[in-house]
């Protein structure tokens, strides 16, 4: 039999990548994270890591394992919460989101979810998708609202984790953003190869690497002059004319005075927002009801 222990401190290896990152994250020694790892491993019959000089890497075993412990971290947190359920006669969801679709999205759909399930008791925590969906793999969260740029949906290094139900919502493609009187500022669209010379202020580690993609592309090297994870900021910046700025079309409100939104041109770069669930939560009134709600909300907003 598998001791779920060493399961939680296998997650926490692949996680952190070393052993004393994952012994100091799990309050343990070093030595009491190896004896797990090679406990784990004898009872398996296979190395789950390789090691080097720069850390451990997961085995095609290890993938597997960090799979099932992702399981069952999920279903003994679901299996908590049923019993806390029972126990209190209320019902507890956890919503995930990062900040821009939160604001934009979340309130009316959560508005309309506790008016049709008046005993919900809701909790919403602020992640980026990198952060929000290995919490909802784990159990933690029943439910994130989250984005991807083309490709996979974001996680973290590792593999082998349960896979997740996405719910396209919408897209949300990203505009330059230039001061007011920028000579530029009145075109109907954009190439942001226009603007190789200008200074640029970076609003989110995603969209400077959508930058840094299309600018080795277009041959220009961007001079990055700001540095933020807050789109109102980066827009502030963008009017006190330290640069210009790509911004997503749902983080352009509220308004910034003194800045311009520009589209740019076919085919434009966009986030495509959507709900990351585990399957077995789908089965909840209240998931089910939330993930309605803002496929509704996000309805909307296309028709407005």
């Amino acid at each position: 039999m598998i001791d779920v222990q060493r399961l939680r401190v296998l997650r926490a290896v692949a996680e952190h990548g070393s052993f004393n990152r994952a012994a100091a994250a799990l309050r343990l020694t070093p030595s009491a994270v190896s004896q797990h790892v090679a406990a784990l491993e004898r009872s398996l019959g296979s190395h789950v890591f390789t090691r080097s000089t720069r850390g451990v890497t997961l085995t095609a075993a290890g993938r597997i394992m960090v799979g099932a412990a992702e399981s069952v971290a999920a279903e003994l947190e679901h299996a908590a919460q049923q019993v806390t359920e029972l126990s209190t006669g209320r019902t507890q969801l956890t919503v995930a989101t990062f900040s821009s679709g939160g604001r934009l999205l979340l309130p009316g759909a959560l508005t309309e979810l506790t008016a049709a399930h008046p005993g919900t008791v809701l909790h919403v925590r602020e992640f980026e998708p990198e952060d929000s969906l290995p919490l909802v793999r784990q159990g933690a969260v029943d439910l994130a609202l989250a984005y991807r740029f083309d490709g996979p949906l974001p996680g973290r290094p590792g593999g082998g984790s349960p896979a997740l139900e996405w719910t396209a919502l919408m897209d949300d493609p990203l505009h330059v953003v230039l001061p007011e009187g920028h000579r530029l500022a009145g075109r109907p669209a954009l190439d942001p190869a226009e603007l190789a010379a200008e200074p640029w202020v970076l609003g989110c580690l995603k969209t400077e690497a959508y930058l840094r993609r299309y600018a080795e592309r277009a041959g220009f090297e961007p001079e990055v002059r700001g540095t933020t994870s807050d789109y109102f900021f980066a827009r502030s910046l963008v009017a006190a004319g330290v640069g210009v700025s790509l911004i997503p079309s749902i983080a352009l409100a509220p308004e910034v005075a003194g800045v311009r939104a520009v589209p740019v041109q076919p085919p434009a770069p966009a986030r495509h927002i959507g709900v990351a669930t585990l399957g077995h939560r789908r089965s909840r009134l209240q998931v089910t009801a939330l993930v309605g709600a803002l496929r509704r909300q996000a309805a909307a907003l296309d028709e407005g």
